[in-house]
């Protein structure tokens, strides 16, 4: 994922270029301080990702988002991050082709998840294959099968599934999340198994994953978003 940082703040410019080079996958190809230099690096450095505040100091976030979001196939997804939390501009971020919003301050594990999403439904476009894969796509629920239940991917039950998502559901309401090893142990599943479901969930959208770094490989840690 390439992306490009947008915010006329030079320090939280920094900190959220500093979050997106630890995202495995992802490099800052530019960083912008105005709307203008905005639209001049995405058109010239073609980011998958930007990072969009609304704040500028010469054009509005929401017309540099009317001006990347032009309903080409290669458009750049747009993750506005902003401190406005007012409903006029959320909906105007949702209406104009927002991928997702994020209101300042967050920390780094929010805005992974988010940029993890957009790689993955940048990923999944090119495997559309039916109305399942198309629900994926646009955060709905899948489409039941004819017996009326959700179908699965080979190798996965509905019975465990619905096991694992409850125990997610109820072990990370607080915002809390747990590793595939933590499942495993409260599911009675072997860890293989239980990190299958997981990462099927993560797939669907109904799960967000972090990593979090210590010593050794980063710990991959899920939490239920529905």
């Amino acid at each position: 994922m390439k992306v490009l940082v947008v915010d006329d703040d030079f320090m939280v410019a920094r900190v959220h270029s500093g979050y997106v080079e630890r995202i495995e996958g992802c490099t800052v190809v530019g960083v912008a301080h105005g709307g203008e230099e905005a639209v001049e690096l995405a058109a010239r450095l073609r980011p998958d990702l930007v990072l969009l505040d609304v704040y500028l100091p010469d054009v509005s976030g929401l017309e540099v988002l009317s001006r990347l979001r032009t309903g080409a196939p290669d458009d750049p997804f747009v993750l506005v991050v902003t401190a406005a939390d007012d409903p006029d501009t959320v909906a105007a971020a949702l209406h104009g082709g927002a991928l997702h919003y994020l209101v300042k301050p967050f920390d780094f594990a929010a805005l992974a998840a988010q940029v993890q999403r957009a790689a993955r439904v940048r990923r999944d476009l090119d495997r559309v294959r039916g109305q399942s894969d198309i629900d994926r796509l646009f955060g709905g629920a899948a489409v039941p099968s004819a017996g009326g239940q959700e179908r699965m991917p080979k190798g996965l039950a509905t019975p465990t599934a619905e096991l694992v998502a409850r125990t997610l559901r109820e072990r990370t309401s607080d915002g809390d999340d747990l590793s595939a090893a933590e499942c495993a142990e409260a599911t009675a599943l072997s860890r293989v198994s239980a990190r299958r479901y997981l990462e099927h969930f993560v797939t669907t959208g109904v799960v967000t994953v972090r990593l979090r770094y210590g010593t050794g490989r980063p710990e991959r840690r899920y939490r239920w978003v529905g």
